[in-house]
């Protein structure tokens, strides 16, 4: 899993916590920028090394930790003092701000997209037939749409969608726009810059006339938009009358919408969840690893307690060798607090009440700001299983305070927060909480090993570049 950090929304981290971890949670001191970077600067500029700080006491306490954790045996790679193979360079850390793992307390994670990688070949598929579907079922458009199919890898996230003319943008970190597609058509450079060109009032790109591409799940739905552009173009009698682009857009977000309020996905999805869910075998070690270093552990996300549940126990679970699960509620013992409530969770007038979930029956039961009361009637909560501490602890709604509260969080730095959404788990939990934060980005994953790859070649051009230029 390729993940990124966040702080303050620039400075970025890629971090493997299952193998880069591998030199113990505290003896992360200072990580520093990756040498590949030393790739897309002019030869001679200033590089820092990437490097990890351990001192003496450092490797002697972590080498009694580890020891003891483990019952006196030697521990795994990613606990243990001699480090292991080497780290493909598209698993290893890459920042420009050192982090602090000995100030961390809590570690929490999103599950959609976080811990549960979802296969885009089946996933995305599915979510794309099921807004086809309600496209033509519910909003009126033509049967034919039925026969359409999506390519998963047509496209990526971070591009922009102009809903008011149909068009789909890549633009740079300046906000130039360097191609630009009208539906499946490239727009000539001349069309481009007419459009979007060089001038002094610049176009924000934001809502309500622009969409950003920033999640997975978005993937479907933009190759989904730029299908029905083509379509009106060739057909206009075909669309719905009066559905011009920024109407078609707001029906395939209507459609998608629909699929997660009426369960369509998620009921396929728990009915087999490893056709859809990538298994990962290095969450559970993952996560005993994070607890045996003495950090608390939560899990916040979109999903109720039943899909979680489902997910979570398919991720961390314990397989028969015929491919059956043999627990249904282990995987609670990995997090000290789990949590159904985004995305109103990080929003600082949150004022929702917090209610607990009886794992066993889903039952919501009122509570005192996270703390148990007695409920009235018939309705006392059923015990967990046998061997499961009454301490991990599930539930729905409320705030970040609730969370605070419950763990004894003291300062939101002593937080790090995993997420795949840069906006709603990654930039809002950073600028409105002030936790650290870190952003699954498996795209990159390919891209840093090319850049490894023709480092050579870079070189060598970049060398080039440089000596023109003091030139001329």
């Amino acid at each position: 899993m390729l993940i990124l950090l966040i702080a303050l929304g620039v400075n970025l981290f890629l971090w493997d916590m299952r193998t880069a971890s591998c030199y113990g949670l505290d003896s992360i001191i200072n990580i520093n920028a990756n040498p590949v970077f030393s790739l897309l600067i002019y030869p001679g500029a200033k590089q820092p090394h990437c490097f990890y700080s351990m001192d003496h006491s450092d490797r002697t306490m972590l080498g009694d930790k580890a020891l003891q954790s483990h019952g006196g045996e030697k521990p795994h790679i990613w606990s243990s003092l001699e480090g292991g193979p080497r780290i493909d360079i598209g698993k290893q850390i890459f920042c420009n701000r050192s982090l602090n793992m000995r100030n961390i307390v809590a570690i929490g994670f999103d599950m959609d997209y976080t811990l549960a990688q979802y296969k885009p070949e089946t996933f995305e598929s599915l979510a794309y037939e099921g807004t086809v579907r309600k496209l033509v079922y519910d909003l009126g458009y033509p049967q034919e749409l039925l026969e359409w199919t999506f390519d998963w890898k047509y496209m990526v996230r971070g591009l922009v969608l102009d809903k008011k003319r149909g068009n789909i943008l890549k633009m740079d970190r300046h906000k130039y726009v360097k191609v630009a597609y009208h539906g499946f058509r490239e727009l000539s450079k001349e069309d481009k810059v007419g459009t979007y060109g060089n001038t002094f009032i610049r176009d924000s790109f934001d809502e309500p006339d622009y969409a950003l591409i920033d999640t997975l799940f978005s993937l479907a739905e933009a190759y989904l938009f730029a299908q029905l552009v083509d379509l009106r173009d060739n057909n206009p009698g075909k669309v719905p009358e009066g559905a011009d682009y920024p109407r078609m857009y707001k029906d395939v977000r209507a459609a998608v919408d629909l699929c997660h309020r009426d369960g369509t996905l998620k009921q396929v999805v728990a009915k087999d969840p490893k056709r859809y869910i990538n298994e990962d075998t290095s969450i559970v070690p993952m996560l005993k690893m994070l607890r045996n270093s003495g950090r608390l552990t939560f899990l916040v996300t979109n999903s109720l307690w039943d899909y979680t549940n489902i997910v979570m126990n398919f991720l961390c679970a314990s397989h028969k060798l015929e491919g059956g699960i043999t627990c249904k509620f282990d995987w609670l013992q990995y997090f000290d607090y789990s949590c159904s409530a985004k995305p109103g969770f990080f929003l600082e007038d949150n004022r929702a009440n917090i209610f607990e979930v009886e794992p066993e029956s889903g039952m919501l039961l009122n509570t005192d700001n996270g703390t148990p009361m007695p409920q009235v009637g018939s309705t006392s909560p059923k015990m967990l299983p046998k061997g499961l501490n009454k301490r991990y602890r599930v539930f729905q709604g409320g705030s970040v305070g609730h969370l605070h509260k419950l763990l004894s969080i003291e300062s939101s730095t002593q937080v790090l927060y995993v997420g795949d959404h840069i906006y709603g788990d990654i930039l809002r939990s950073k600028k409105v909480l002030g936790w650290r934060t870190m952003l699954v980005v498996p795209e990159l994953e390919r891209e840093v090993e090319l850049l490894w790859e023709l480092r050579d070649t870079r070189k060598v051009g970049l060398h080039v570049e440089y000596d023109v230029k003091l030139r001329y």
